[in-house]
């Protein structure tokens, strides 16, 4: 069985550990990802992330079966989490079907909206273009995740990048509530309205990018190069990205680590023992949030899939 240590109970009944795998990758290769997911099951991880248009699918899904088959890990013991792509809004029991025909396995534990906008059905690509937006119709797709659900294609469902205003707008209808809603979140995007939001209906918050995604186009170093967390990393010798990942988990937090390097990966195992004092939240907390920055960028930005960023977050971002 996992260690429930570092787990965090779902208002849907079940555990997920907080420690998630992030399997995107700009290269995609499929071998090289395999090997990474061997080498996070040998090192604890047990909650791998993956979505159809990372297209990590097929690896993921490869690789955890090989460690099932070769006895490495049961499968009621690791948690594998994917996601409906824009395109697939119309059909999302077809869209988890398929991913699950991609990995070779019976369910996944939790199906997430990736984003709250639905696309045309061909649109198969990460950056798409003004044209291929259509009409969000977010009832219609919850029920089709809701569906999903009840033919036990995975154990749970939730949501990705959703704001405070997209959640309530959600709840007004859901006959199941999302269990997760998974957003950029580190020292300088704290999230504190929409964990607020997520908290009073008992919805999970799951970060991703939690070091503010260095190494990936639309990311920054400003989170492990700010010299509060490095004060604080070298008080408690330790790295700025463990200094970043504990901040999450001490808010409750489940985070989605994203490196196939192995030194990376067991330092971020570490950040669990580290232990962060009342000093270091007060610092974390006055830093100057980036979001106003990071929202002008992606609206500017035409090639982005998220030009839309500040109508997806209601003003909020």
């Amino acid at each position: 069985m996992r260690n429930n240590i570092h787990e965090v109970r779902l208002n849907c009944g079940i555990t997920m550990p907080v420690m998630g795998f992030g399997t995107f990758s700009f290269e995609n290769d499929r071998e090289t990802t395999e090997k990474a997911i061997h080498m996070a099951l040998k090192m604890g991880y047990r909650h791998f992330d993956t979505a159809r248009i990372y297209g990590s699918e097929p690896a993921v899904g490869n690789a955890l079966t090989e460690a099932i088959l070769d006895r490495t890990v049961e499968r009621e013991d690791i948690f594998v989490t994917s996601k409906l792509w824009g395109s697939d809004h119309h059909n999302p029991v077809s869209a988890l079907q398929k991913t699950l025909q991609k990995m070779s396995m019976e369910y996944v534990d939790m199906y997430l909206v990736h984003w709250p906008v639905k696309l045309k059905p061909w649109v198969s690509y990460a950056i798409p273009k003004e044209e291929d937006f259509e009409e969000s119709d977010m009832e219609s797709t919850w029920a089709g995740m809701e569906k999903c659900l009840d033919m036990g294609l995975c154990r749970c469902i939730g949501v990705s990048n959703f704001s405070s205003k997209k959640i309530q707008g959600l709840l007004d209808f859901a006959s199941v509530p999302p269990a997760v809603n998974q957003v950029e979140m580190h020292p300088m995007w704290r999230q504190s309205k929409l964990r607020e939001t997520c908290a009073d209906d008992k919805i999970h918050v799951s970060a991703y990018s939690p070091l503010g995604a260095p190494g990936n186009a639309w990311g920054s170093t400003a989170v492990v190069d700010n010299p509060i967390i490095q004060s604080i990393a070298l008080k408690h010798k330790a790295t700025p990205a463990q200094v970043a990942l504990k901040w999450g988990l001490s808010k409750g937090s489940s985070v989605i680590v994203k490196s196939f390097n192995q030194h990376r990966m067991k330092d971020n195992m570490v950040s669990f023992d580290l232990k962060l004092d009342d000093q270091d939240f007060l610092e974390i907390d006055k830093l100057e949030e980036w979001k106003i920055m990071r929202g002008e960028f992606l609206v500017n930005e035409t090639t982005s899939p998220y030009r839309t960023i500040q109508d997806l977050w209601d003003g909020e971002i």
